[in-house]
Parts: structure tokens; C-alpha cells; sequence
């Protein structure tokens, strides 16, 4: 029978997996987290675990807390295991468990008072974050704050009661500096070029629009340090479940499976203090920029290249992708034509040898990446991911021809039927929007280009409209497979 996940059974569980070699009631609270999700749980609190392990810093564990449906959901399915989670890390020919206990208390979603009161607690010194993309309320085009959003409007109007996190982490800070205690650091963990800013720019821009004094105070006294992070992390399913439950004799609810590789490069920029995470591989550095646009552009602009052909090719997990000798050879060409060459250097980092690292981790097929989580979101990921590369080099006067075909691939990507005829289900926050300009956008491939929200000075750009309108052009005509063959020819 699988052994349930509970403290009181570390002993059985620890016949097939790590445990902690740590008390979890001796682990008190430092750290608030918004968006209690699989890659938190196989990231940060998996290097919280790590030093917890080595006897140091128990007094920064993390506290839960999120303003989503899917948060309600987590809490629940953790509450109901003492908020221990079973980490499956995969390679190709292994795999290992552990269960790690750094979750030492998970606020209940909604409640606005006791979130807000436990951000004013002084023995939270970070509050960390990983909303997603699409969290931060950027505009598209201008990659800036948009203060006109919906979410930031209402709580503009309606302080007291905030339903974003950056509302709510703006009250904890006016608490705090009403009260007389010195402010957190703010932590994004989000794959956002300049998190760091961005976060900033939400928190303060926010501020601005209901006390302009409390916005100065927050830009004078308020850390928003810079990240880099990376782990493939996908999402949990049945398929997890029993896979722990058979391989590992594991029961949990919400098990996190990823990748063995993970990296965490941090901007040193913590006045009220943090845990000595530098003693479990974290890399502090005086600038992340330079790791985060790598990342950023050959890892994540990577999954985006990937994505949309093999979705159209009806093709389900990322491992299976790289196995398509189109798909593997269409990443190859574009990285190292186009993104790489546009991507400045990075301190002691080879970036033909972190390219050829992605396509590796890529390729791995136990960690059962699906292509349906790499394609959700494209309204929010490809201004981030792709776009910044094809204004670098337009900008340089080069051409864009595998950049506007990934663009091309979106777009019939959201046509909404793969190229067997399969229906594709709404997989962007903007569907109904993205699904009426794909389909008016297969007789004049401009109106997707119309879209200047996502698009900017780029829908308008000669090289970029002429490349784009190629490629969607015959990829209605002539499919995904030829599509890609004729761009590795040089004949598309």
C-alpha cells in the first residue's frame, strides 16, 4: 500500500525518498509566496529545503498565499497533507523523490484582512512572487505598466479590499509604514525581462493612482531585486499521481515532477535581510540582466519556437517535438541564425554550450513537458519571449525570416483546428480576440499584424510583414511540414 504524506510517516517514506533530516515545526516563517504553484514547489522551496537540510536559516519559511481559483485548489490539496510536497526529479535514465517541508502555512484565498495582516507581521522579510507572465499588468506593445487595466482600477478605487497581489502587497507596506516596521523586500521569480523593475513599476504605479506619497515612500525604501530562474517544470496530472504511487509507493495529492537541472541567479538586494541561499547553489550577483535575456530569449523564446509546429502537428509531449527531425532542426536554425546572435555575452557562459544544454533538457522524455502548456498564453509570452529578438535585429537592419515564421505558427496556431483538422481548444486568456483575427488573417495574414497592443513599431516594419505574410501565407496553403521544410531549405 503507498505510504500517505505525513510527517509522522517519514520513517516509511524515507525506504523511497529523501525526507527531512529537519523537525517542520521548527521552521517559523520569513518568507510570503503568491502563487503556490508546481515550479515554486520545485524551485525555491526545494533550495529553502536544501538549507533547512544543512541545519541553517529556519526562520525563513514560507507562508502561502494567492488571489486565484488554482490557489484555493493547491491550499486545499496541501492543507490536506500537512503542506508537504513529494518532489520527482527526472532524467533520462533515473529518477528520484523527495518530500520537502519549507510550506509552513498557506493563507486562505480571499481573505483580504489576514493576508494583509501577515504582510505586516515583522518576521516577514520577502515576499516573493510567480504569477505568471500575465500577472504583472503589462501592456503588450510598450511592455510598461497599464494603470488602465480593470484589476488596477478596482483596486485604485477600492484600497481596503484589494484583489490583486500587488494591492495587496501595497497594503502591507502602508501598514507597515504606518505602524512604524521596516518594509520586506519584494522577490519576483517570474520569467519577465527585469522582473525585478516590473514589479517594482506595478507596485509603485498602483500606489501612484491612490496615495502619490506612499508611491515616493515605497521608490525610497522598498527592494525589488532581480531574478533569474529555471526548471522545467510541468504540469501534475493523474499520470503523476500514480507514477509516485507505483515507482515510489508515494501518496499525494499534488506531487511536483521536473527536470534534475535547476538555476536560481539572484540580485543581491535584500536590506531586511534574507536566508544564506549562496550555500546552496543560488549565484548572487550585481547584476542579473545579462543571465536573465539569455534565459529569456534561448530558453523560453526556445519553447515558443517549439510549440505552435508541433501543436499543429498534432504532436502531444515537448520530448516527442524534439524528436521531429522539422521541429529539432527548424530550433536549431533559428537560435543560431537568429536569437543567439543578438544575445550579449554572459559572464563565464558559453552560449553555443547553453544552447546545446537546452536542446538536451528539451529532449528529456521522462519529464512529459506537454505542448499544450508551452502554447498557453502566446498573447502575454511571445511579446516577452520572441519580439524582443526581432527588434534587436531589425533594428540592426538584419532580416527575420525564422523570427516571423514562429509569429506565422502562432497565428495559425490560433485558426484553432491543427493541420489533421483537430480542434485546438482556447488555450489564451485572449482567445475570442486571437481566434477572430487568425481566421480574417488567413485571406490577408495583415490583420493579425493589426494587433499593434502585442505587435508595436513591428506590424509596421516592411522585413517583418513581408517575412510574416510568406510564411502564414503557406502554412494555410501547404501545411506545417512543408512550411518547415522550405525555411531549413532557404526557400520559404
Amino acid at each position: 500500500m503507498p505510504v500517505v504524506l505525513r510527517a509522522a510517516a517519514f520513517a516509511d517514506l524515507s525506504r523511497t525518498a529523501s525526507v527531512p533530516a529537519y523537525d517542520p515545526k521548527s521552521i517559523t516563517a520569513g518568507i510570503l509566496h503568491f502563487g503556490v504553484g508546481n515550479f515554486h514547489r520545485a524551485h525555491q522551496a526545494v533550495y529553502l529545503d536544501d538549507l533547512f537540510n544543512r541545519g541553517l536559516d529556519h526562520d525563513w519559511g514560507i507562508v502561502g498565499a494567492g488571489v486565484r481559483d488554482a490557489d484555493a485548489a493547491m491550499r486545499d490539496k496541501l492543507m490536506g497533507q500537512y503542506l508537504l510536497t513529494t518532489v520527482v526529479e527526472q532524467e533520462a535514465a533515473q529518477s528520484s523523490a523527495r518530500v520537502t517541508a519549507s510550506l509552513v502555512e498557506f493563507l486562505k484565498p480571499g481573505d483580504t484582512h489576514a493576508i494583509i495582516n501577515r504582510l505586516a507581521d515583522p518576521a516577514i522579510r520577502i515576499v516573493s512572487l510567480t504569477v505568471t507572465e500575465g500577472g504583472y499588468y503589462i501592456d503588450p506593445a510598450s511592455q510598461r505598466f497599464d494603470p488602465k487595466h480593470p484589476d488596477i482600477v478596482h483596486d485604485a478605487a477600492h484600497f481596503d479590499t484589494p484583489k490583486t497581489v500587488f494591492g495587496l502587497i501595497l497594503a502591507g507596506l502602508k501598514r507597515r509604514r504606518d505602524i512604524g516596521i521596516a518594509p520586506f523586500t519584494v522577490m519576483s521569480c517570474d520569467n519577465i525581462p527585469g522582473n525585478g523593475h516590473v514589479a517594482h513599476n506595478a507596485v509603485v504605479g498602483l500606489a501612484r493612482l491612490i496615495y502619490p506619497e506612499l508611491a515616493a515612500w515605497v521608490e525610497a525604501n522598498v527592494a525589488f531585486p532581480s531574478s533569474m530562474v529555471d526548471r522545467i517544470t510541468p504540469a501534475t496530472t493523474d499520470r503523476e499521481r500514480s507514477l509516485l504511487a507505483a515507482d515510489f509507493g508515494i501518496t499525494d495529492a499534488w506531487p511536483v515532477f521536473c527536470e534534475r537541472f535547476r538555476q536560481w541567479v539572484l540580485e543581491d538586494n535584500f536590506p531586511a535581510g534574507r536566508p544564506a541561499l549562496e550555500q546552496v547553489g543560488v549565484q548572487f550577483v550585481p547584476d542579473v540582466a545579462p543571465y536573465e535575456l539569455m534565459k529569456i530569449r534561448i530558453l523560453n523564446g526556445g519553447h515558443a519556437t517549439i510549440a505552435y509546429p508541433a501543436a499543429l502537428m498534432d504532436i502531444h509531449f515537448v520530448h516527442e517535438a524534439m524528436e521531429n527531425d522539422l521541429i529539432r532542426g527548424f530550433l536549431a536554425k533559428l537560435e543560431r541564425e537568429e536569437i543567439i546572435p543578438v544575445v550579449p555575452p554572459v559572464p563565464d557562459t558559453d552560449l553555443g554550450d547553453y544552447y546545446r544544454l537546452i536542446e538536451t533538457r528539451f529532449a528529456n522524455p521522462r519529464i512529459a513537458d506537454t505542448i499544450t502548456r508551452l502554447c498557453h498564453d502566446g498573447s502575454n509570452r511571445q511579446p516577452k519571449f520572441i519580439l524582443p529578438s526581432v527588434r534587436d535585429r531589425l533594428s540592426l537592419g538584419q532580416d527575420v525570416p525564422g523570427l516571423a515564421l514562429v509569429g506565422a505558427l502562432w497565428a495559425r496556431y490560433c485558426y484553432g483546428v491543427t493541420d489533421s483538422g483537430q480542434p485546438i481548444a482556447p488555450n489564451d486568456p485572449d482567445w475570442p480576440r486571437l481566434s477572430l483575427e487568425a481566421a480574417r488573417a488567413k485571406d490577408d495574414p495583415h490583420h493579425w499584424l493589426e494587433m499593434t497592443d502585442i505587435f508595436g513599431e513591428i506590424a509596421t516594419h516592411k522585413k517583418y510583414e513581408n517575412s510574416f505574410t510568406r510564411a502564414l501565407n503557406s502554412l494555410h496553403a501547404h501545411g506545417t511540414r512543408e512550411t518547415l521544410t522550405r525555411y531549413l531549405a532557404g526557400t520559404l
